[in-house]
């Protein structure tokens, strides 16, 4: 009778513990009470189930062996003689704490609303809210728990970048008691934490970065800009990494964790079969991602911690070489998103133009193009130019009326096509009244032109460029590379120039080298400056050139993005920070320090053989051209669209148009030579330059032989 008791008893406390109505229980006060029930639901046993263990332990089998305690006696009023050693839990894994148990952590007692269900009754979709510090957030889900989750998700989301409260307080220079209890109903510490992440005042100067609660960015507030005619813009400091990061896990398992149960698609497969490259894609909170690798496991981890980085701000990838290097002066855009954005821009835009990469004319071992910016949103830049290639012209072929392209490397192509795009603004400019205002400049108060405001360009290049910023970087940064550990060595920065009819870079020599024509067509090798040196240069002088700023102001890169090979220390180095003490420079001139940064999904390595040919287009461009390399001519032997004799003749038509509303005056010139000469403010820049890199012990600027910038022609 005692032992039928028991096990009355038992099962009773069983059912009662079993049978409680969910309704009850999610309709709970949702403050303490739930990251108390989440807290169990992590590693902590809860009374009851505490019990429940206790009452099976006490059924054990009655059958015999060696190593079973003997069955226990009744007595003493139906207690048993001998209780069962209680089991020692072995302690797990600590698990994260969930957004609903983070939140409340800095913020006790928040209230949980149910605002809604929708939906069949086989499946059900809930929709809860919570106000915090005014702001409602709203979350959905199968059951009201996941929704108040998600709800809990975007209220942290949208003020808070630490992985929990501790650290909160500990970024903000406050210190906790060790004992401080974060699951009390009553706050131990003060409402001025939450403050510290609420939205600063309209009227501060500041530049902040962050997503919007819904985890998206929108063009109204894509970037949560405070103030953007402020000049002093500053960002937030990087967010802190999270317990996720020291895990060990990788991207697509820590996204499973935070969102179960998630598809990833296969998008596409392309390259050679020796280079392939395969791109995945899986969609979160209806946002969709995507991820590209050498094979279909790497892709899917890349579209993970692209999500991760996106919808959690967890940015996995803590190797210091890889992060971005933010630009000075006005930065309208998350340095990483608007790095992926353009190099996805590019990218898509090339296969659009060979048919899907499967043209002939796709085969390249560098792809680069030039992105335009209006404003702050991302989703409204172009695709102005793209190009490939990696030859240079070979001696014999030079042209001494201009008509030949000396430089076929990707990005040097890609700038010359973005002078076509600055002529046919200008041009667009000068036609009527209506087209004035879609063109991109405006004048200047100096005279000439200037662009308009927040007009930006940002040059991608699918591998760092020759020179200085590849030759000590020729493999991605790992998590063991803490920067250069020898930045100063003789050999950094050294001005190098490319090789004819190759691939690759040697240093200039110590003594000036001057090229001669002759010199050159008897087999002479013809030096071009290393493509680093050339974006040097552009940060100095700029990309408009020696006859175009004539009309127009100096106009810099905004953002320099690699698609392979970025290592920060180098790249800058070898783009601005070697010629750092340059001075002297002509008003407007000026050292550019653009963004760098590399993207998320690092290009897949082109290996093989560089084809003997480049291709351009530029936005209004039906179609590619194909130059080759060796001669700089098309493969029909016709000028390029791209050649100096082309530029120069559309030059010549605004110069007849403008030259009286010029800053400076210049009688009529005849040779492409004297008009550049004719830029003085532009020649004396180049000067601050060329007499930097000598200062620094870096070499002497090799020109080209003048006698190719001799000619002439007549409109």
């Amino acid at each position: 009778m005692a032992e039928d008791r028991i096990n009355l008893r038992q099962s009773r406390n069983q059912q009662k513990y079993f049978t409680m109505d969910i309704d009850d229980e999610e309709n709970m006060s949702s403050s303490s009470a739930d990251v108390k029930e989440n807290r169990n639901l992590d590693n902590v046993p809860s009374k009851d189930s505490s019990m429940q263990a206790t009452g099976e332990g006490t059924q054990l089998s009655n059958g015999g062996g060696s190593n079973r305690k003997r069955p226990l006696e009744e007595g003493n009023n139906g207690h048993s003689k001998f209780r069962p050693k209680k089991r020692k839990k072995t302690p797990g894994p600590v698990l994260p704490k969930n957004a609903l148990m983070q939140l409340n952590e800095i913020k006790p007692g928040l209230q949980y609303k149910l605002m809604s269900q929708t939906g069949p009754v086989h499946a059900p979709v809930f929709v809860m809210i919570v106000e915090v510090n005014g702001q409602v957030f709203e979350g959905s889900g199968p059951t009201k728990k996941k929704a108040k989750l998600h709800a809990a998700e975007k209220a942290l989301r949208s003020f808070v970048q630490f992985p929990n409260a501790s650290e909160a307080h500990l970024a903000m220079g406050r210190t906790l008691s060790v004992n401080t209890d974060f699951t009390s109903d009553q706050a131990d510490f003060p409402d001025t934490l939450f403050n510290g992440f609420e939205t600063p005042l309209q009227s501060e100067n500041n530049f902040y970065l962050g997503p919007n609660g819904n985890g998206s960015f929108n063009s109204t507030g894509d970037y949560g800009l405070s103030n953007i005619g402020s000049s002093n813009l500053i960002q937030l400091p990087l967010p802190i990494p999270s317990p996720y990061l020291s895990s060990g896990k990788n991207p697509v398992m820590i996204l499973n964790e935070l969102r179960p149960g998630l598809k990833y698609e296969f998008v596409s497969e392309s390259g050679e079969s020796h280079a392939k490259n395969f791109v995945m894609a899986v969609t979160v909170d209806g946002q969709t991602f995507e991820g590209s690798g050498r094979n279909k496991k790497l892709a899917k981890a890349r579209a993970a911690q692209s999500t991760l980085a996106s919808l959690f701000n967890m940015q996995l990838d803590q190797t210091p070489s890889r992060q971005p290097i933010p630009s000075e002066g006005l930065q309208l855009h998350l340095p990483q998103v608007l790095a992926d954005a353009v190099a996805h821009l590019v990218i898509d835009k090339f296969s659009d133009l060979t048919d899907n990469f499967t043209s002939p004319h796709a085969r390249r071992k560098v792809l680069a193009g030039i992105v335009m910016t209006t404003g702050i949103d991302v989703k409204d830049a172009q695709v102005i130019c793209v190009s490939t290639g990696t030859k240079c012209i070979n001696g014999e072929y030079m042209s001494d009326r201009g008509l030949a392209l000396n430089d076929c490397h990707a990005e040097i192509v890609a700038r010359r096509s973005l002078l076509r795009f600055l002529y046919a603004q200008l041009e667009l400019f000068l036609s009527t009244k209506e087209e004035q205002q879609k063109s991109i400049f405006i004048r200047s108060e100096r005279g000439g032109f200037k662009l308009k405001d927040n007009v930006q360009f940002h040059l991608y290049i699918s591998t760092s460029p020759c020179g200085d910023a590849r030759i000590f970087s020729p493999h991605e940064a790992v998590q063991e590379d803490q920067g250069d550990r020898h930045p100063n060595r003789k050999a950094r920065g050294q001005l190098r120039t490319k090789i004819e009819s190759g691939e690759g870079t040697i240093p200039v020599r110590s003594s000036n080298t001057i090229q001669t024509w002759d010199g050159v067509l008897q087999g002479e090798r013809l030096l071009t400056m290393s493509c680093s040196d050339k974006i040097a240069r552009w940060n100095v002088l700029g990309i408009q050139g020696s006859l175009f700023s004539h009309f127009v102001e100096p106009i810099y890169f905004s953002s320099i993005i690699l698609g392979s090979l970025y290592h920060g220390d180098h790249l800058s180095r070898a783009v601005y920070q070697r010629i750092s003490d340059i001075e002297d420079l002509p008003p407007l001139y000026k050292l550019n320090k653009p963004l760098l940064s590399g993207i998320s999904n690092a290009e897949a390595r082109q290996p093989g053989k560089a084809p003997n040919f480049s291709v351009n287009w530029a936005i209004g461009d039906t179609s590619l051209e194909i130059i080759n390399a060796t001669t700089g001519k098309d493969e029909m032997g016709r000028a390029s669209r791209l050649c100096k004799h082309a530029l120069y003749s559309r030059w010549i038509r605004l110069h007849a148009k403008l030259s009286s509303s010029l800053r400076s005056k210049v009688s009529k010139l005849n040779l492409y030579h004297d008009w550049k000469q004719a830029a003085t403010e532009y020649q004396a820049a180049k000067e601050c330059l060329f007499s930097v890199f000598l200062k620094a012990g870096l070499g002497a600027w090799v020109k080209k032989p003048t006698e190719q910038d001799q000619f002439s022609l007549t409109v």
